[in-house]
C-alpha cells in the first residue's frame, strides 16, 4: 500500500510517499481503509520538531475517516465495511490505518466520508473547549484566537448555539470574513486585539479566551479576562518557551487556566473521550456544527497540504483525499 513517511525531519519536502506492508490490527484495534485524512497543525510539528514522534521513520497523521477492514481480538460494537471516522496516534497518511477501537467512531446519519474526516480531532476539542474545559453559560462572552481555523470555526459555532456572544482573532482581513460567515462570530479582531476586546466589553474583559497560540497571546489571552474568568490553553504554536502562570496572575481576579489535549485525553481517559466525541458528533447530526473543507490533496501532494498550512493562509479543513 502507500503511504506518506518521513526519514528525517525537516520541512515539507521530507514527506515521501512509499511502499509499506498492510498493518494488521492488533488486539484492541482497528484497521480502516482510508478515503480521506484530516491535515493538523500537530502533523507539521512531528514533521518538523519530532512532536509526539516515537521514532524514525515515521507516519504522520491524527485522524481519518473511511471503512473498518478489520478488527482485532476482543474488538466489540463495529463491522467489517461500517464507515467510521477515527482518531490515530500517527499513521492516517495511508491507503490502511490502525487505531485503537476506542478512537474509532461510526460515522453520523446522513454524514458523507469527507466531512466525517473533518471531525476527529477539531469537533471534540471544539466541543470540549466550550463545554468542559471551558465550562460556557449563556450570555458570556467567549475570546477565540485563530478564528478562522478548524477549531476556531467549530468553537464559534458551538459557543454561538449556547447563547454566548463570540469575538475571534485572526491575522487578515480575508480570514476575518470566512469566521464571521462560517463561525458565527460577532466581532473579529485582525492582530492586535488587548484594546478591541476591553473596547467591544466596555472594558469589562471576556469571561473564556482560548487559545493554541502561546507566548505574547496566551499573556495577552490572560490579561482579557474578566473577573471569574477561565482561559483555556490547548497548543503553543507560536513556539514560545512555556510561561509559568502563578498566583499575581490569577488570585486578584479569581481568573483560572486550564488547558486540553485531545490526544493525551485518547491516551489516558478513552472512555472520557468517547463520550466527548459522542456529544459532539450528535452537533453534526443536528446541524449545529459545520467545517468547511477549504483544500484537499492528493496522498502524493501532502507536502503541498503542510506548505499551505505552515503558510498560516488557510483557513477551514485541509484534507487529504487518499481513496475517497
Amino acid at each position: 500500500m502507500r503511504a506518506v513517511e518521513i526519514q528525517e525531519h525537516g520541512g515539507p519536502e521530507v514527506l515521501e510517499v512509499v511502499e509499506v506492508d498492510v498493518p494488521e490490527p492488533g488486539p484492541g484495534q482497528v484497521s480502516v481503509d482510508v478515503a480521506y485524512a484530516g491535515i493538523n497543525f500537530a502533523d507539521l510539528k512531528a514533521r518538523e520538531t519530532g512532536y509526539r514522534v516515537p521514532s524514525l521513520p515515521f507516519r504522520p497523521g491524527l485522524e481519518i475517516s473511511g471503512h473498518v477492514r478489520a478488527l482485532g481480538a476482543g474488538v466489540t460494537g463495529l463491522t467489517v465495511g461500517q464507515e467510521v471516522a477515527a482518531l490515530t496516534a500517527g499513521g492516517a497518511y495511508a491507503e490502511v490505518a490502525v487505531a485503537e477501537a476506542a478512537t474509532v467512531f461510526p460515522v453520523p446519519s446522513g454524514v458523507g466520508l469527507r466531512t466525517a474526516a473533518t471531525l476527529p480531532t477539531v469537533l471534540p476539542t471544539s466541543y470540549a473547549l466550550i463545554h468542559s474545559a471551558g465550562r460556557l453559560q449563556p450570555g458570556e462572552t467567549v475570546l477565540a484566537q485563530g478564528a478562522a481555523g478548524g477549531v476556531g470555526t467549530v468553537a464559534g459555532r458551538l459557543a454561538k448555539a449556547a447563547g454566548a456572544t463570540v469575538l475571534g482573532v485572526v491575522s487578515s482581513a480575508g480570514k476575518a470574513a470566512f469566521a464571521k460567515e462560517h463561525g458565527s462570530y460577532d466581532e473579529v479582531f485582525v492582530g492586535d486585539f488587548e484594546k478591541a476586546v476591553q473596547e467591544s466589553t466596555h472594558g469589562r474583559g471576556v469571561d473564556l479566551a482560548l487559545d493554541p497560540v502561546g507566548g505574547d497571546t496566551f499573556r495577552a489571552s490572560l490579561a482579557a479576562l474578566a473577573p471569574f474568568g477561565r482561559l483555556v490553553s490547548f497548543g503553543n504554536a507560536s513556539g514560545a518557551a512555556p510561561w509559568s502562570v502563578g498566583q499575581p496572575e490569577l488570585f486578584p481576579y479569581g481568573v483560572s487556566v486550564g488547558g486540553f489535549s485531545i490526544l493525551t485525553l485518547a491516551r489516558t481517559a478513552p472512555d472520557e473521550l468517547r463520550t466527548l466525541t459522542e456529544r459532539a458528533f450528535a452537533k453534526v447530526a443536528d446541524g449545529t456544527v459545520t467545517l468547511p473543507v477549504t483544500a484537499e490533496f492528493d496522498l502524493a501532494e501532502a507536502a503541498e497540504a503542510h506548505r499551505l498550512m505552515g503558510a498560516r493562509t488557510s483557513t477551514g479543513k485541509l484534507l487529504l483525499r487518499v481513496n475517497g
